[in-house]
C-alpha cells in the first residue's frame, strides 16, 4: 500500500478507538515500513495496533523498531510442534527459522519491558492433535497466551449452499485492499464486495454509506444469499446468536 493510502485512511480514523491491523491476508513482518506504518497510527492516544503473524519474518525486519513503535499484540500461528507436521500442515516456510523468530520476538520484547501481548496458535487438524498438549504445554513458558484454534473455510472455496444467518464481521471491522479500495470482509482475497475507495471518499463515508449500509442490514438479517461473497461463505455457522443485538 502506498504511503499517502495507508496515511489518509489512518488520518480519517483518528480519535475513535480503532484497532488497527495493517496487513491482510498476507505475512505483515516481510515489510521494512511496518515501524514506520506503527509510530504513525500511535500518534493517536486512543488506538491500538495488532499483528497476525505466521512468524517467516523478512531477514531485515526490525524487530526492536516495531516494539518500541508500539505493537499492542501479537498473534504468532505455528501449525505443528514438530518440523514434520509443519511440514505437512502446508503453511510454509522453515519450521527451525518460524519457531527461531518467535522465540526471539518474545525475548526482544521482554528485553525491552514492551507490554506487546504474545499468542501462540494452532489450528486444530486431525494432524496436530497428538501434538496439541506438548505445543500448549512449551509455547506458555514462553508466550503470554498458547492456544489451538478451529479452521475455517474461505468463501467460495468448495461450499455449495448459502448458509442463512447472520454475520457479525461487517458490524464492527472494516478493510482495504492496498489500491485503497474498502471490501466487505478480510477474507474478500478477490474483491468480490467492493463497499467504496478511500482514493475518492472519506473513511466515514465509505463506513456510513452504501452499500455497506445495505450489506449490513442484509447480513443482520443472514441473508448472505443477495451478496455475492457471502453467498458462498459458512463462516460463523457456529456463532452464538442468541444474544444477536443487531445494528
Amino acid at each position: 500500500m502506498e504511503e499517502h493510502i495507508w496515511k489518509k485512511i489512518i488520518d480519517e480514523s483518528r480519535g475513535r478507538g480503532v484497532i488497527y491491523r495493517p496487513f491482510m491476508i498476507n505475512e505483515p513482518f516481510v515489510d521494512l515500513r511496518i515501524p514506520d506504518v506503527i509510530r504513525y497510527i500511535k500518534q493517536d492516544s486512543t488506538a491500538m495496533v495488532e499483528f497476525n503473524s505466521n512468524g517467516n519474518f523478512h531477514p531485515k525486519f526490525d524487530i526492536t523498531a516495531a516494539l518500541q513503535a508500539g505493537i499492542d499484540w501479537v498473534r504468532f500461528s505455528i501449525d505443528g510442534f514438530t518440523e514434520e507436521t509443519f511440514k505437512k500442515s502446508g503453511r510454509g516456510g522453515k519450521f527451525d527459522k518460524i519457531v527461531k523468530n518467535v522465540l526471539g520476538f518474545i525475548d526482544e520484547r521482554n528485553r525491552l519491558g514492551s507490554k506487546c501481548h504474545i499468542e501462540v496458535r494452532m489450528i486444530d487438524l486431525d494432524i496436530t492433535r497428538g501434538e496439541q498438549q506438548d505445543f500448549i504445554n512449551f509455547w506458555k513458558q514462553h508466550a503470554d497466551d498458547a492456544t489451538i484454534t478451529q479452521l475455517y473455510d474461505w468463501p467460495w472455496s468448495g461450499q455449495t449452499e448459502c448458509l442463512r444467518a447472520p454475520c457479525p464481521k461487517i458490524k464492527d471491522e472494516m478493510f482495504f485492499m492496498v489500491d485503497g479500495r474498502a471490501v466487505l470482509c478480510c477474507w474478500d482475497a478477490f474483491a468480490r464486495g467492493i463497499v467504496g475507495d478511500v482514493n475518492n471518499r472519506t473513511v466515514e463515508e465509505i463506513w456510513l454509506g452504501n452499500p455497506n449500509q445495505q450489506f449490513r442490514k442484509l447480513l443482520e438479517k443472514g441473508e448472505r444469499d443477495k451478496i455475492l461473497l457471502c453467498s458462498r461463505c459458512d463462516a460463523f455457522k457456529k456463532y452464538d446468536f442468541s444474544k444477536w443485538t443487531g445494528y
